[in-house]
């Protein structure tokens, strides 16, 4: 059994989460192609969460969660809400604990991620897209079942999970100037900005937003947390807004936050899926579109990107 979290975990917290959740994750690869480091103008490592069980980083925040709770904790299930990657991510860990999981889901979270996650053995409920419906959803659900509440990104156990991704890549690749991440609710930022501060300390972490749901470039220029007034953008997986614990952790260790448009995400997205060869979704292509913009500012550098996720509805393409 994990360690609760109160505040944001140390190195050595990190280093032990990373060993706790090994049986239940995989060591995904890092690719990487030369046609797409000569269009950058400088050397890109792609560190595929796509590959990841559930297909997605979302299992390791998830896994480190539940890993911290009692038994007593745990009789009564797990729940959760999410637009789909944590959704499954919860199911999954709830499936392999052998325990109830009831996730609370957008209506307009794509299709293919409900499905997999009623695949694990979830109950879902279904609340509209905004982050006041899915709280007060959730609540009601917990009130009702006794299940243990793990959120998606406002959590320091969920965020050392997330972090492990980063870590890895350091750990397979070497030296890197920068690690670039998506941000959502901003648990998997928050994660690599530590990874980046203790174990690649020459390092910058740079969050990436879509420019239609900037709640953390707003936030952070602004010193508090900022809603995002509308749900529109492509990048499904990055509609939230940022709370107390992810927004501290960026405020405090990301070093710079790049907004990109829809357009730039659907080339991204594009191009990787033509050079890479590889299933992402477009909140994975948000990094890479940030890189393209300010391809002068990445010139010559050793840059990691966190591919997010692969859970793609296959009926709605944007190309």
């Amino acid at each position: 059994m994990l360690s609760k979290f109160q505040a944001p975990p140390t190195a050595s917290e990190l280093k032990v989460v990373h060993e706790a959740i090994k049986p239940y994750i995989i060591q995904t690869s890092v690719l990487s192609h030369p046609d797409i480091d000569k269009k950058s103008g400088c050397q890109v490592f792609f560190k595929c969460e796509n590959f990841q069980n559930i297909g997605a980083f979302k299992m390791r925040g998830a896994t480190a969660a539940a890993l911290s709770l009692s038994e007593a904790e745990l009789k009564n299930g797990l729940a959760t809400h999410s637009s789909g990657n944590h959704a499954q991510a919860v199911a999954k860990i709830a499936q392999i604990l052998g325990i109830p999981a009831y996730i609370v889901m957008p209506d307009n979270a794509p299709a293919v991620k409900k499905e997999a996650t009623l695949s694990y053995g979830a109950k879902v409920i279904d609340c509209k897209p905004t982050t006041a419906d899915r709280e007060a959803t959730l609540e009601r659900i917990v009130a009702e079942t006794g299940a243990y509440f793990i959120h998606p990104y406002n959590d320091f156990n969920v965020i050392a999970g997330q972090a492990t991704a980063a870590m890895e890549l350091i750990e397979q690749v070497g030296d890197l100037d920068i690690i670039m991440a998506p941000i959502g609710g901003g648990g998997l930022m928050s994660g690599t900005s530590l990874a980046v501060r203790y174990f690649l300390p020459d390092g910058l972490a740079i969050g990436t937003e879509p420019e239609e749901v900037n709640d953390a470039y707003l936030s952070l220029r602004a010193g508090t947390i900022i809603e995002n007034k509308t749900t529109n953008t492509i990048a499904d997986g990055l509609r939230t807004t940022i709370r107390e614990k992810t927004f501290g952790i960026l405020q405090t260790a990301m070093n710079d936050i790049i907004t990109v448009s829809e357009a730039e995400i659907i080339a991204a997205m594009k191009l990787l899926w033509e050079k890479q060869k590889i299933v992402i979704e477009p909140s994975c292509a948000v990094p890479f579109a940030a890189l393209l913009q300010q391809k002068e500012r990445f010139a010559g550098k050793r840059v990691g990107i966190i591919i997010s996720g692969g859970n793609v509805d296959f009926n709605n393409l944007p190309f």
